[in-house]
């Protein structure tokens, strides 16, 4: 009984927060995010067809900016037409009764996390808070704004760049000329949601590095020493994601993604540097 009751205890001898006094705090931290994000998707769920038509479609669009701009650089750089892409003759299904009205539901909540991503990270760094240095305490804004900047520039790369041309390969392949393409709305969504939101994550990659290595999980020598295989497994992401066989277009993706390895390896640095 006395377990017990020390468990259920807020706060420890020694004004610590016991166990469940964090599991109660992370809670609250969670409900508030959830309500915030609940929200914003609330709201875009009265818009479907700026949602729909604009943003989620605008990817198998003609007109597409992202397909003008490839478009001009092919020619820019005389490769005639080669980087020109974008006509499709694919058409969306919906073969459900419930399918549009749950397609609806996710994106509106997709979208609703994307815009209170500003909100969400900042009752992350609220509930880390306790954990942390005066000095660090300090930083909490850059936090907030590089974290919330890093997602919102993976979401836009994956949104511009790998959703078109992954559409692009996929919507366009064929294994012979009497299959048709004629895909059912929840893959096309699955497709665009799935690479939009990993990308996000993947652009907080530094983020997550300075925390691995607080913890002392990493080390900029240790990211050092593996930068070539680093470089390996961004060159076959990228090939996968744009599996046209242009180096263009597999550079301008993995270009960024090694990039971003090379500033977790900054960021490790300057924590190290810090501890000492």
């Amino acid at each position: 009984m006395a377990l017990f009751g020390l468990l259920n205890n807020s706060n420890n001898a020694n004004g610590e927060m016991s166990f469940w006094g964090h599991i109660d705090a992370l809670r609250g931290h969670i409900i508030r995010s959830v309500i915030v994000v609940l929200v914003f998707g609330s709201f875009l769920f009265c818009y479907p067809e700026f949602i729909y038509d604009t943003i989620i479609f605008g990817p198998i669009k003609s007109d597409f900016i992202t397909y003008r701009e490839f478009c001009k650089l092919s020619h820019y750089l005389n490769l005639d037409d080669q980087l020109c892409f974008g006509n499709y003759n694919f058409k969306l299904q919906s073969l459900g009764l419930s399918d549009q009205f749950t397609s609806q539901m996710w994106i509106s909540f997709l979208g609703g996390l994307i815009i209170a991503a500003p909100y969400v990270l900042w009752e992350f760094y609220r509930f880390i808070k306790p954990a942390l240095h005066d000095k660090e305490k300090k930083l909490s804004v850059g936090f907030i704004f590089s974290s919330t900047l890093l997602f919102l520039m993976g979401v836009s790369f994956s949104y511009f760049i790998i959703v078109p041309l992954s559409v692009n390969f996929l919507g366009n392949y064929k294994v012979s000329t009497m299959v048709e393409n004629n895909f059912t709305l929840d893959s096309y969504i699955s497709l665009i949601t799935t690479l939009t939101i990993a990308s996000g994550i993947v652009f907080e990659l530094p983020i997550i590095v300075y925390f691995l290595t607080k913890f002392g999980l990493v080390t900029p020598d240790f990211m050092r020493k593996y930068r070539k295989h680093a470089v390996v497994i961004i060159l076959v992401a990228a090939g996968v994601i744009t599996p046209s066989p242009d180096v263009t277009s597999q550079m301008l993706v993995a270009f960024p993604l090694y990039f971003l390895y090379e500033a977790s390896i900054f960021v490790s640095a300057f924590v190290v540097k810090n501890k000492a």
